[in-house]
């Protein structure tokens, strides 16, 4: 155990000093290649913030509407019957969108309900087996400008729903 927690500690400083030696070793500028990547990079940040406004501005309003809320009560009588607490509707709604507000549901359901109970570990498994797909599509198709994205919803929404379903499951078995 103390191996891997060394690992954890040193990864990420040996990884850099390893990046900076072959720069050097290659004779290569490294100072001005960090600051050409920082400029591209605050570009980058600068071109999605409208878009990720946007996503967080109207998940805020979802949420203080009491619309999700509203939402898992109209669903939940389906929900109960194909065996998915109702209770996590607004979480993997929410969670599609974006994580930071994902992780405000969580930590009310963990102060509801617990983190140790059904939910809360159900809720967990979901938390780290799906992925936000409309903020993730938004942009990383504005920033590599693709204006047709084929299947990936569709594909992103039947990875989501197995998450969900494999997050039930496994928090049956724990």
């Amino acid at each position: 155990m103390k191996v891997m927690l060394f690992l954890s500690n040193v990864m990420i400083p040996l990884l850099i000093f390893c990046i900076v030696g072959y720069g050097i070793l290659n004779k290569q500028n490294i100072y001005e290649e960090f600051i050409d990547g920082a400029k591209d990079g605050f570009s980058t940040v600068i071109g999605i913030m409208p878009t990720l406004i946007g996503l967080m501005v109207a998940v805020g309003i979802l949420r203080a509407s009491g619309f999700l809320e509203f939402f898992a009560g109209m669903f939940a009588n389906l929900t109960e019957q194909i065996g998915f607490p109702s209770e996590l509707l607004p979480l993997t709604v929410v969670k599609m969108f974006s994580s930071s507000a994902a992780t405000g549901l969580l930590l009310d359901l963990y102060k509801e309900f617990g983190a140790d109970s059904m939910l809360g570990k159900i809720a967990s498994i979901m938390m780290s087996s799906t992925e936000t797909i409309f903020y993730t599509m938004s942009v990383y198709f504005m920033t590599a400008k693709i204006k047709k994205s084929r299947f990936t919803l569709a594909g992103a929404l039947i990875a989501t729903l197995a998450g969900t379903a494999a997050s039930v499951v496994l928090a049956g078995w724990m």
